[in-house]
């Protein structure tokens, strides 16, 4: 199994999280909805601070390869549903584009649909890109300004969840 569908298939079940989970909550605990809301969009602007002050790694991280694809598999699920930034994301953003209260097998079973077919869409060609892009990227200015870039996108999505909170 590929890694672009590793994760979107964290990616999937992040959605299912979210949805499952918040719809509840939504509909119960507005305030702490809101809170929520208003949490993950601090974070993505702290991670978005972050990585605009990052320091440069001076050292090169290779990936080793496992000969079990099963470990491998379970290894890179682990570490991607264990990643607090995405969980964040699609709990501040998913509520923001979509109403969690309202949806219905066939929206839910869509929405899935979709989210792994982006996912594998966009993944796909970044992961190609990024293995062509790896000697640019040990150029100290050019690793500043992806992680600027990136910053700066971080910091428009916690802006525009934050002004939708209100």
């Amino acid at each position: 199994m590929s890694l672009a569908a590793l994760l979107a298939y964290a990616g999937a079940l992040f959605i299912a999280a979210v949805i499952l989970g918040l719809a509840f909550v939504a509909q119960t605990f507005t305030e702490v909805f809101i809170a929520i809301k208003i949490a993950g969009a601090l974070y993505l602007g702290y991670i978005a601070w972050k990585l605009w002050t990052a320091g440069l790694l001076p050292q090169d991280i290779t990936a080793q390869r496992s000969g079990n694809i099963g470990l491998s598999f379970l290894s890179g699920l682990l570490v991607t549903l264990g990643n607090p930034k995405t969980m964040l994301f699609y709990v501040a953003l998913a509520p923001t584009l979509i109403d969690i209260g309202n949806i219905t097998l066939r929206d839910y079973a869509l929405l899935l649909a979709v989210t792994f077919v982006v996912l594998i869409a966009v993944l796909v060609p970044y992961m190609l890109l990024a293995s062509r892009a790896r000697t640019m990227l040990k150029q100290p200015r050019a690793l500043q300004a992806l992680n600027r870039v990136a910053a700066g996108i971080l910091a428009g999505t916690a802006a525009f969840i934050a002004t939708r909170a209100a």
